[in-house]
């Protein structure tokens, strides 16, 4: 059997996006580059003391003050190694990937949700994005971006969207239908339904899918050291060539350090929070109405039997 050239018609389309989009992959790299180094920038702007007392007091007013008092441990240890650098600039890298990638992955669950066509097309795409090696998403990323912090990101971007717009799918196909009915009933448009019933209700499962796009964008922090990516994954990456274990645990557990902090925050974000929006207030209120009026409205005939 002829071999199928898979890999050369692949080739042949990354060229030709590499000569005929340039100016476009030149403005997303110009961009991209400016929001990560942006953000590092400002990270390291502030002394260490104020990051810390900032990342304390979110971790306070989101869950307790026992992640306040962890937050304020982990960071100081991470201080304590000499990995306060690399670290801010992974932690930018990270935010920045996870926020691009919330940015697309939600609208996409919506509109999927609501659309069965597009959730067709849409399925097999993300199996494949999901489960395509993250390696191999760096191999075009570097051929259009060059070495640095924009293919790095790129491919965290790719590698940790799957996970957003399903969640946000099934937030949204999960609000009971009941729900959405009496929310007609009241005349409420679509839109008006979206933004005051669906996406208040399904929103803990929305910050689920918020919750793994940035745990899977930290994971990628290893594999955008491999593009040159300046953070914790270059040094985990230089201790690999190395054979430096020491080194190689230290920039490990300072992800660890972060990763835990990020997923009890967004975990806490995620906690339901009660009626949040006016049209779900009404429209709850309205049902226990109807039901505590079905409860007393006992037949008159019933007063009168014996007991």
């Amino acid at each position: 059997m002829p071999r199928i050239p898979l890999g050369d018609w692949v080739e042949t389309v990354v060229s030709w996006i590499q000569i005929n989009l340039e100016g476009v992959l030149d403005f997303i790299s110009m961009v991209v580059g400016a929001l990560v180094n942006g953000l590092i920038g400002a990270l390291l702007s502030v002394h260490f003391v104020g990051i810390i007392a900032i990342l304390a007091l979110i971790a306070w007013l989101l869950r307790s003050w026992q992640l306040a008092v962890g937050t304020i441990v982990s960071f100081v240890l991470i201080l304590g190694l000499g990995l306060w650098v690399p670290t801010m600039q992974t932690l930018a890298l990270v935010l920045v990937a996870a926020v691009l990638a919330v940015l697309i992955a939600v609208p996409l669950g919506i509109w999927s949700a609501r659309n069965p066509t597009v959730r067709a097309v849409l399925k097999p795409v993300l199996d494949f994005m999901q489960t395509m090696p993250a390696f191999v998403y760096l191999i075009p990323a570097i051929v259009f971006f060059s070495i640095g912090y924009v293919p790095g990101l790129i491919a965290t971007v790719i590698f940790a969207l799957p996970p957003g717009v399903r969640l946000t799918e099934l937030g949204i196909r999960g609000v009971d239908s009941e729900t959405v009915e009496a929310g007609h009933a009241f005349g409420a448009t679509p839109g008006q339904i979206l933004r005051g019933v669906q996406l208040p209700l399904a929103m803990p499962t929305i910050m689920a899918g918020v919750n793994q796009v940035i745990m899977l964008a930290l994971s990628m922090a290893v594999i955008a050291g491999m593009a040159g990516a300046d953070g914790l994954g270059k040094i985990v990456v230089e201790a690999i060539a190395n054979v430096r274990i020491g080194q190689g645990v230290e920039a490990g557990l300072a992800v660890v350090l972060i990763a835990m902090f990020l997923d009890r925050v967004t975990a806490a974000m995620g906690a339901p929070a009660g009626n949040r929006s006016s049209l779900l207030g009404i429209i709850a209120r309205r049902r226990d109405q109807r039901r505590r009026s079905a409860a007393s409205a006992v037949p008159a005939d019933a007063a009168l039997q014996p007991a």
